[in-house]
């Protein structure tokens, strides 16, 4: 009998989150930045071992939000936890010990699925730490594939067993069209200093498969005017690497050439606009309908 089942990787912001998915799938599907709350939309990675599919769902970071976009990315979190089948909990080794999920998120009752504490940056705690920390949970580390098979291998008997819901050759389920915004957003976050980042979106226009290389026209969003000199930089600068690092991230996974066509935009305080969120793929959260 196969199993499968969908784990949600549920933490702080920048607790290592993004590191994990794309280890335990191997493939830079999520964005990385050290700067917090890179991840906005859930991203799903889908990893296929023999009789056993693991449906990982790498959630923005939970905190308490500041603004309507910040709502919206709880709100998605919180949503995917419900339906998960096991929470892992990931908290960095060096903070140890982890806090109480419920408290962190502030849950009156548990959600349905089997919660896993997991510690992450096991690379950043001595031996003798990782030893004592790994006995109460599992204790990982993005650069180390044993820890990620002893992940795993814990994680395996709480899926529930049931017929595979995607293509085993899959490592992913959102389209190509979602991980042009993501890579873009990963590049700002590289390129662009302070704030600016989250003050960052972008949109596909225009997407052509059938042209080679593939033509994809994207708009690029801020919330100021000045922003919009600082993303295009002196001489096209900066946004032409911020091009060149999300079409080298598209070509690696599409395997093929891609060919992005930048514009930059002023959209004044889009994070607080309850349109412009739902445009750029924030569903209305639960308190908004209420």
């Amino acid at each position: 009998m196969t199993r499968s089942g969908h784990i949600a990787l549920a933490g702080a912001p920048n607790v290592g989150k993004s590191s994990l998915l794309n280890a335990l799938i191997g493939t830079h599907l999520a964005i990385v930045s050290p700067k917090a709350q890179a991840t906005r939309i859930p991203v799903t990675g889908l990893r296929t071992d023999g009789d056993v599919q693991y449906v990982f769902h790498d959630l923005p970071g939970l905190l308490d939000p500041s603004y309507l976009m910040q709502s919206r990315m709880r709100d998605l979190a919180l949503r995917a936890m419900e339906q998960a089948d096991v929470i892992l909990q990931l908290h960095p080794a060096p903070l140890a010990p982890a806090p109480d999920l419920l408290t962190l998120v502030q849950l009156e009752t548990p959600p349905r699925g089997k919660i896993l504490p997991v510690y992450t940056k096991g690379d950043l705690v001595n031996p003798a730490d990782r030893i004592r920390l790994d006995a109460i949970a599992p204790v990982t580390s993005a650069d180390e594939p044993a820890s990620i098979e002893r992940l795993l291998a814990r994680l395996t008997p709480f899926l529930p067993e049931r017929e595979f819901e995607f293509d085993p050759d899959d490592v992913g389920t959102q389209p190509l069209r979602f991980f042009v915004v993501e890579y873009l957003r990963e590049a700002a976050f590289e390129q662009l200093e302070d704030e600016l980042p989250y003050a960052f979106a972008a949109e596909v226009e225009e997407f052509r498969e059938d042209k080679s290389p593939m033509y994809i026209r994207v708009t690029l969003f801020v919330e100021r005017e000045s922003q919009k000199g600082m993303v295009v930089g002196k001489g096209g600068a900066t946004i032409k690497a911020i091009g060149a690092h999300a079409r080298a991230r598209l070509e690696a996974l599409i395997g093929s050439p891609v060919y992005l066509d930048l514009w930059v935009k002023v959209l004044p305080k889009w994070r607080r606009s309850a349109t412009a969120l739902t445009r750029f793929g924030f569903p209305v959260s639960e308190m908004e309908k209420a």
